[in-house]
């Protein structure tokens, strides 16, 4: 543990934007058994903060994953909600959406990283957004501390706003290919995992029976159907309001919106071969062609 701490990444710069605010974790208190879930976005965070909280609460369906497990660098979270979260007794499990070198790491905590196709994030990203309603705008662009601009109304052509996200790097949200390159370069840690939404979808109780392993939380044989069960699509889609932020309140649509469709793929039937073309090569040159091909499948992390 000595040498790991010795060489361990350290956080480099903060990053702020109008979602997000690194600088919470730099007096964060850290404790040993603390379970963070990290992604882009997007791509698999709330289906798999519900796959973790159901190994920790062994199969509890009636926990509000919303409530117990916020996304710690949102800049908007009132500050009884960062109280309660100090003051869990249980197994603490946290989201972000920050590029690993702009995250206060713990050698002690486990981190799980997940990843899905750039395409099918911003499928899903589109549909979050264009949700938003009028209150959310407000809440996120006008909450003093916002820095750089604000978030802007969403293109109403999803092929415009992909071709803006590819090549302005994530907007109007933020960077994609620094996200995944910088957990990527961590995923021979001990204590960082690599999941991917691809696989999550491919072998559920598999991918779920890894990550307990990996979380070293033991589960009765017995309960295993009903924590499967509990992370499916459908589950979560039927209770949506124990996953959707403040409640489903940023949503038109409140937590229909927020748990959408779970599926890969929509976009093959706007983009051009050549607009695909593009991407997959874009994703080569930032990530090398081993990362690209992970973020693509998930084979290879």
């Amino acid at each position: 543990m000595s040498d790991m701490v010795a060489n361990w990444p350290r956080k480099v710069r903060e990053f702020q934007n109008h979602h997000m605010d690194s600088t919470v974790w730099n007096d964060f208190a850290f404790r040993d058994d603390d379970i963070i879930v990290s992604t882009y976005g997007k791509s698999g965070t709330t289906w798999t903060q519900q796959i973790v909280t159901q190994l920790v609460f062994q199969g509890d369906p009636t926990v509000p994953v919303h409530a117990i497990s916020p996304w710690w660098d949102m800049r908007i979270i009132p500050p009884e909600v960062r109280e309660e979260v100090r003051a869990q007794t249980h197994r603490r499990i946290l989201k972000t959406h920050l590029p690993a070198d702009a995250l206060v790491m713990s050698p002690k905590a486990k981190y799980l990283y997940v990843a899905r196709d750039g395409r099918d994030v911003v499928w899903s990203f589109y549909n979050h957004h264009t949700g938003f309603r009028d209150e959310a705008y407000a809440l996120l662009n006008d909450t003093p501390g916002r820095v750089g601009p604000p978030l802007p109304r969403p293109d109403p052509d999803i092929r415009s706003y992909f071709k803006t996200w590819l090549e302005q790097d994530g907007y109007p949200m933020w960077p994609f290919w620094e996200n995944t390159a910088s957990w990527w370069a961590l995923r021979n840690l001990p204590n960082v995992k690599l999941v991917h939404f691809a696989k999550l979808k491919a072998d559920l109780p598999g991918q779920t029976r890894e990550i307990a392993a990996f979380l070293d939380i033991d589960v009765p044989e017995a309960k295993w159907p009903e924590i499967v069960e509990h992370c499916s699509f459908d589950f979560m889609k039927a209770h949506a309001d124990l996953y959707a932020p403040m409640g489903g309140f940023p949503w038109e649509n409140g937590g229909d919106t927020f748990i959408n469709k779970g599926v890969n793929g929509r976009w093959k039937d706007v983009l051009t071969p050549e607009e695909s073309r593009a991407y997959e090569a874009m994703a080569i040159e930032k990530l090398g062609p081993e990362c690209a091909r992970w973020l693509a499948t998930g084979e290879g992390g």
